[in-house]
C-alpha cells in the first residue's frame, strides 16, 4: 500500500486515489517549515499524508492565533477556498512535525467534485469539521479563561501527537495562544501544583 492509499483508503474511492497518484506532487517538510503563507496565491491544494499541520491566523498588531490542526487524511478547507477563488491565502499552514503532503493542482478540484462522490463528501465534511474547530477556537477566545485555553491546547496536542510528553516551549505556547510567555509560565506552574502536568526542560508531561 503506497503513502496516498494508506492515508486516504476508506475515505476516497480507488479510482480517485489512482488519479491523485498520477497528478500529485509529493512534498516533505520539517517541523516549523511554512507550507502555505499569508498573502501567498495557492496554486495547489494540500492533502496530508503523514505528520501534522498547524493553521494560524495573523494580525500585524496583535500577533497570531491558532485556528486548528490537520492530521493524516485531512486537508485545509481554507486553502481550498483560496484555490477555487484564485485568492491570496489568509492563513499560515506550518508543519508541526516532519510532514508529508500531496499537492493537487487547482484545476482538478472542481473536476473531481462532479466526477467523484467520495471527493465531494470529503470536501463537504472537511468544511464542516474545520468550521466546528474554528467555532471552538472563537469560543475559547471569547468565553474561556486562559487556564481553560491552555488545558484545551495541551489536550489537543496530546491527541494530535498520540504522546503525553510534549516537546514544547512556553514561548511557543504563548505564540499559539496569542498571550505572553510570562502569563503562560505562571499558569503552567499553577497546573503543575494541581498535578495536571509535569514541567520538564522544553517538555510538558500531560497527566489529565
Amino acid at each position: 500500500m503506497n503513502i496516498i492509499e494508506n492515508a486516504y483508503s476508506g475515505i476516497l474511492e480507488p479510482a480517485l486515489i489512482e488519479e491523485i497518484e498520477a497528478v500529485a506532487l509529493i512534498k516533505e517538510f520539517d517541523a516549523g517549515d511554512i507550507i502555505v503563507d499569508i498573502g501567498q496565491y495557492i496554486r495547489s491544494m494540500p492533502l496530508l499524508l503523514s505528520g501534522a499541520i498547524k493553521i494560524v491566523r495573523e494580525d500585524e498588531e496583535r500577533g497570531e492565533v491558532l485556528l486548528y490542526y490537520l492530521a493524516q487524511g485531512e486537508t485545509c478547507t481554507m486553502s481550498i477556498a483560496c484555490c477555487m477563488g484564485n485568492k491570496k491565502s489568509e492563513i499560515r499552514a506550518q508543519a508541526e512535525m516532519p510532514t508529508t503532503v500531496a499537492m493537487i493542482p487547482n484545476h482538478f478540484l472542481n473536476e473531481w467534485m462532479v466526477k467523484y462522490n467520495s471527493w465531494r463528501n470529503f470536501i463537504l465534511n472537511s468544511y464542516s469539521s474545520r468550521m466546528n474547530e474554528m467555532l471552538g477556537a472563537i469560543d475559547n477566545l471569547a468565553f474561556s479563561n486562559m487556564e481553560e485555553r491552555i488545558l484545551n491546547y495541551l489536550k489537543e496536542k496530546v491527541k494530535l501527537t498520540n504522546d503525553r510528553i510534549l516537546t514544547l516551549t512556553h514561548q511557543e505556547m504563548a505564540s499559539d495562544l496569542n498571550s505572553s510567555r510570562v502569563v503562560i509560565s505562571r499558569i503552567l506552574k499553577k497546573l503543575e501544583h494541581e498535578d495536571k502536568i509535569v514541567l520538564l526542560r522544553n517538555e510538558i508531561r500531560v497527566l489529565i
